[in-house]
């Protein structure tokens, strides 16, 4: 057996003594954006009849998506019934958590990598604890991180997109891998709990899936978590519609990023290209709704498309 590293050595820090990159001033306000893009637009037309059908809409989220200060929109999309699941990875969890905490988040990697300070932070390794109780319980990250901060001392839990989603019964599944995130360095993380937690939200992803029949799936921002746990959990959902005589292929996939993207985004990139190994755009864009759907690809940062995509929803329902 190989040498382990004992965590007991380690020293943990309160977030007090840590400086923050961001705090709730990057919150945007619920204000029309100026212009919407025609990707976005056709896409909120495609919500509104997934809404009317009670197809799924989901969306998907790297954690740069909360840096963004998007937090009311995305809570007032899912108030109005806009949105049936969101999908994030275990970053979305830590900002998150920590915005509600302490209305702070996010510290410099090039500063605190140094001395080895970089993510060992006591207030944030209580995520460990709150998974541990979550795994033993047969629950998965999402529900059990929103059900703490709603029931927690947590200042700013109006803002958190994790318990608006558990207050409002909408799953945020978040799917993990380990040694990705600070708080798998604490001497409390239990990696079986995090993957068990984690594995149970890919079942709940999964079966909301299989609701994707003229539904919506989104992706901003996410490079590789969305667009894998995606393919296979679609793989399943497929695999049963096809036994039970149904399909899951007439549905809208749009992708939000910053990649410069061809025109043409609806044909594969060259094997040869380094363009190809950009799984949202072989994955979303082209494989999984070449048999029926239709994809969209819209280049910008959250803090602009997803107002857009607010805009086109919450406030053309007054226009």
């Amino acid at each position: 057996m190989h040498r382990k590293f004992d965590r007991s050595r380690l020293d943990v820090l309160p977030l007090g003594e840590r400086a923050h990159g961001l705090n709730l001033s990057v919150l945007l306000p619920l204000a029309p954006a100026r212009d919407i893009d025609p990707g976005i637009q056709a896409t909120a037309e495609r919500i509104r009849a997934a809404k009317a059908k009670g197809a799924a809409v989901v969306l998907m989220l790297g954690a740069h998506v909360i840096r963004s200060g998007v937090q009311r929109q995305l809570i007032d999309l899912m108030e109005r019934g806009y949105i049936s699941c969101l999908a994030g990875n275990g970053a979305c969890a830590i900002h998150d958590f920590e915005f509600a905490l302490i209305g702070q988040t996010t510290e410099s990697v090039a500063h605190y990598i140094r001395d080895g300070r970089f993510g060992l932070w006591g207030e944030t390794g209580r995520l460990n604890d709150i998974i541990a109780d979550a795994a033993a319980k047969g629950l998965g990250v999402g529900e059990s991180v929103g059900q703490a901060i709603l029931d927690g001392g947590f200042p700013h839990k109006d803002m958190s997109l994790f318990a608006a989603a558990q207050r409002l019964g909408i799953p945020f599944t978040v799917h993990v891998s380990l040694g990705y995130d600070i708080i798998h360095e604490h001497p409390n993380c239990d990696g079986a709990a995090w993957g068990a937690a984690s594995y149970t939200d890919f079942l709940y992803y999964a079966a909301v899936l299989e609701n994707l029949e003229h539904g919506v799936v989104m992706n901003f921002g996410s490079a590789i978590m969305a667009p894998e746990v995606y393919l296979k959990a679609l793989a399943m959902a497929r695999n049963v519609a096809r036994q039970e005589g149904r399909e899951i292929r007439h549905f809208t996939s749009l992708v939000c990023d910053l990649r410069e993207l061809p025109k043409n985004f609806c044909a594969e990139a060259s094997k040869d290209s380094a363009e190809y190994y950009f799984r949202p755009w072989k994955t979303m864009l082209v494989r999984t709704v070449a048999d029926g759907g239709e994809s969209f690809y819209v280049r910008g940062p959250h803090a602009r498309t997803i107002p857009q995509l607010w805009t086109a929803l919450a406030v053309e329902d007054h226009g």
